[in-house]
């Protein structure tokens, strides 16, 4: 085998490898994301376990593009009322539509995740080797997670819905949408966590939660999905478009899953699940 045959073929081989890599990337955060039990936790962990090195959180974030493709494909009748309700406040100056009311709650609780993430981006520089991406704060978190999820379930009133929320209601849920930058946290875990609290139906929380998510993880993902692509190999670039449009079919499978799911159980196997993640991590840790 000459020197540019074994090139062509070392080239497809790494190609290969990393692709079936970024496949189960995209497995990990499509089930994870939206199921409340913290896709940047396990794409930090499970890949430890495997032996594979840490994907970061500048790929972690890119993947979320494929569950932004998802969430905006199963919720498209949703979004397209939403867009109604802009069209109420620009043309007929009508603030008092529930769609434009939604809208609002949604534009008012993006805004602190927004604010928060760029103080990060910009401040923060070892954000991603500080102690709260450590396997054992993020086992901790979890944990703590787990239970807030317990309590938050078990002693909401489950009275509101997306027909009788206050704008107040959503900023609030989204202020809580900040604290899913820490890694065991869960965007989706939080905020429905904060929904409950708050008096939603467990239907209604994880809808306006997958909503509500929508512009943030756009935007993250697109800023850094920025700085992954123009990397200058292309074992890099073609295994991450591979594991988006992995992460896009698992995404839009999970959120299928959960408000099926929701209509009819409780949340206590995910609060089981969150709690003996967490436990198993720290007893693999120490």
């Amino acid at each position: 085998m000459n020197s540019f045959n074994f090139w062509i073929f070392s080239t497809i081989s790494s190609l290969l490898e990393e692709s079936w890599r970024y496949i189960i990337f995209g497995f990990i955060q499509g089930i994870t994301e939206f199921i409340p039990i913290s896709s940047t936790a396990h794409l930090k962990v499970i890949p430890l376990l495997l032996g594979w090195e840490d994907p970061g959180v500048s790929i972690s974030a890119s993947l979320q593009l494929g569950s932004i493709i998802a969430v905006v494909t199963y919720f498209w009748k949703d979004l397209k009322f939403i867009l109604r309700g802009i069209l109420n406040i620009s043309h007929n100056k009508n603030w008092n539509k529930k769609n434009t009311k939604l809208f609002l709650a949604i534009l008012f609780g993006t805004l602190p995740i927004i604010l928060v993430g760029m103080l990060i981006k910009l401040f923060w520089n070892n954000y991603e080797t500080s102690v709260i991406r450590t396997i054992p704060f993020i086992a901790t978190i979890s944990i703590v997670m787990g239970v807030a999820l317990f309590k938050a379930d078990f002693y909401g009133r489950k009275k509101k819905s997306l027909d009788n929320f206050t704008l107040l209601d959503g900023f609030l849920i989204g202020c809580s949408q900040v604290l899913a930058l820490i890694p065991g946290v869960s965007r989706s875990g939080i905020t429905i966590t904060t929904a409950l609290m708050s008096g939603w139906g467990r239907d209604s929380a994880a809808r306006f939660s997958f909503l509500l998510g929508i512009p943030a993880i756009t935007l993250a993902g697109l800023v850094e999905f920025r700085e992954v692509i123009f990397i200058d190999e292309l074992f890099i670039s073609i295994p991450l478009v591979i594991g988006i449009i992995s992460s896009g079919l698992f995404s839009w499978m999970a959120i299928d899953f959960l408000l099926k799911f929701l209509q009819k159980n409780n949340i206590m196997i995910i609060v089981a699940y969150r709690v003996l993640f967490g436990v198993l991590l720290l007893f693999w840790y120490f």
